[in-house]
């Protein structure tokens, strides 16, 4: 039996994922959950777009502020260095992405947490639909649905933001530095897919602890659904569809996996 998390496994799981986004278009679709795509959608949009203008102001004059304080900025005007030049715009331009998707990362966490009562209905459903079980609406279970959600919410924020530090540290190194864009999108896929997997975790009875271990084994299936997600947010159209088709592909997933598994 080959092991889990092989470089192949990784891959066939990503690939899963991946395909989920595509399985629950369909889904979507087909039992005309339009509603409960736009209404978040729309919500998430606005406040993606305007926080991210003004941070993305706040970025620039931070990166100024600290080129002005520590003297930077003036000594390459002095030294007229073309390739120094474009070092520090290099590393400026860098070192804004990475404080750029920090603060996505914040965001996001904060939406996942105020949009846990449509994830974790848009997750119920789409499984009842799916295994053809009925799932009673029950305020108590409702209510642990969106405690969980926003208690791993906290907890993979604080991972993330640990990670990201280090991340925002390493990006100030020459050359090294280049490679964290690529290093911060990575732990944003991973742990965003982490929080929309556990909807169906909870569903089945899955301790936290177990959520853990189950996902811990089956990163691709967090990695590739973090993926889509952020593609997604690279167009106004992907922004209003992005966070419903996130919950709807990982619950597909997780079936998907199941079905393999069994």
């Amino acid at each position: 039996m080959q092991p889990l998390n092989t470089p192949i496994n990784l891959l066939k799981e990503i690939i899963i994922a991946l395909q989920a986004y595509y399985r629950a278009h369909l889904f979507i679709k087909q039992h005309k959950l339009w509603l409960w795509i736009l209404i978040p959608g729309i919500i998430y949009t606005l406040l993606f777009l305007v926080s991210m203008h003004y941070f993305g102001q706040t970025c620039n004059q931070y990166i100024e502020w600290i080129s002005l304080k520590t003297g930077l900025k003036t000594w390459l005007d002095k030294i007229d260095s073309g390739f120094l030049g474009f070092l520090f715009t290099l590393g400026s331009l860098i070192l804004w992405l990475v404080m750029m998707l920090s603060y996505f990362s914040l965001f996001k966490y904060i939406f996942l947490i105020i949009g846990s009562p449509i994830f974790a209905f848009l997750s119920e459903k789409t499984e009842a639909i799916l295994e053809g079980k009925d799932y009673p609406f029950s305020f108590i279970l409702l209510t642990q649905d969106i405690i969980r959600g926003t208690r791993v919410a906290v907890r993979n924020s604080l991972w993330q933001s640990v990670y990201m530090l280090c991340i925002l540290i390493v990006s100030i190194i020459p050359a090294i530095g280049w490679l964290t864009p690529v290093m911060a999108v990575s732990v944003e896929c991973y742990y965003f897919g982490f929080s929309m997997l556990d909807y169906s975790m909870k569903r089945n009875n899955k301790k936290t602890s177990e959520s853990l271990a189950f996902i811990g084994k089956h990163k691709g299936l967090a990695i590739g659904n973090g993926i889509v997600f952020y593609i997604l947010n690279l167009s106004l159209v992907g922004c209003l569809i992005a966070p419903a088709y996130a919950i709807v592909a990982a619950t597909l997933s997780i079936i998907a996996v199941k079905k393999t598994s069994n």
